[in-house]
């Protein structure tokens, strides 16, 4: 890591996304990612990682342009043949994909790290940034509704977000460790973005790792967080659906409310210009630009706002 690495805390494909024109716009390897673990799951003997994998894939150009997660290209061969065996499939394991769980799960199995393992996938796939989990540790998202607690592929995948959310809280957070390295990479950052990732579910669980929260709060005027929500919409996954059922308000400026106590720097899209008063009044800095990333250029010109708003700089080829 280099002295002066920009620190990202990631969720999976929103964030990958802004990885993306972000490690086209400065070194990839100045940019040290902090990725969600909360979601992993174990499907079919295998340990799964998600944003570990969206954020890889993406980073390595093998993601699949369409969703966003999974390999370009991928089959489903095998998923097809488990169900006719009569196993559950309704989570999307493309066969391409399974050799980066099949490895994953036999090098923790050998005793390594999921630090380490992540490491050596991101090597083996040519990921310039370094991208390390929020913990070694069995952190799970399991998300509260009327009916009782899910776990959280369940109510994301199986059950497509469905159920009200009540609550949400993070099993063996309190007792989990940051990965080593993390707290370091934070505490000598030139700079540090929380990527555009739901609060909930894909940051809230890094936060909720003990060190994590109080690390960025000593950071704070060099933390910058860009809204997931535009217009009163998440452009992916429930995180507006969440805010609502949790009885807040599904907007950037709610957002924002999340991230006070640690951020600097806040970033809207155009659309919630009017907002911009509202983040100002909680003492952060608002920078109102066009955050929808349609294409590469937009990923791009994201990344480069956010950078110059954080002093970082740009490389000349961008």
């Amino acid at each position: 890591m280099k002295p002066s690495s920009v620190v990202a805390l990631a969720g999976g494909v929103g964030a990958a996304r802004f990885l993306d024109g972000l490690t086209r716009v400065i070194e990839p390897e100045r940019i040290f990612i902090i990725g969600n673990t909360a979601d992993d799951a174990e499907i079919h003997g295998l340990h799964i990682s998600p944003d570990l994998d969206t954020v890889t894939y993406t980073l390595a150009g093998l993601s699949n342009p369409q969703h966003g997660w999974g390999i370009r290209g991928d089959s489903f061969r095998c998923l097809e043949a488990l169900g006719r065996l009569g196993a559950d499939t309704w989570f999307q394991l493309g066969d391409l994909d399974l050799a980066t769980h099949l490895y994953r799960t036999e090098r923790l199995r050998q005793g390594a790290s999921l630090a380490e393992a992540t490491s050596e996938i991101t090597a083996a796939l040519k990921v310039r940034s370094r991208l390390v989990p929020m913990s070694n540790e069995r952190v799970r998202t399991r998300i509260c509704t009327p009916s009782g607690e899910l776990e959280f592929q369940t109510y994301f995948v199986k059950r497509r977000a469905r159920d009200r959310v009540t609550a949400i809280h993070f099993e063996g957070a309190s007792e989990a460790a940051p990965a080593p390295g993390l707290l370091d990479a934070i505490a000598q950052a030139e700079a540090i973005i929380l990527c555009p990732s739901n609060p909930f579910i894909s940051i809230g669980p890094i936060l909720a790792i003990p060190g994590i929260r109080t690390a960025l709060q000593r950071k704070r005027d060099k933390v910058a967080a860009i809204s997931p929500i535009v217009g009163g919409r998440a452009l992916k996954g429930p995180a507006a659906k969440m805010m609502k059922s949790m009885q807040l308000r599904s907007s950037a400026a709610e957002v924002a409310k999340l991230y006070l106590d640690f951020t600097n720097i806040f970033v809207l899209d155009e659309l919630d210009r009017k907002q911009a008063a509202q983040v100002e009044a909680f003492g952060m800095r608002p920078v109102v630009t066009n955050t929808i990333m349609r294409g590469l250029r937009e990923r791009k010109s994201l990344a480069r706002v956010v950078a110059r708003e954080l002093g970082i700089k740009l490389e000349t080829r961008a």
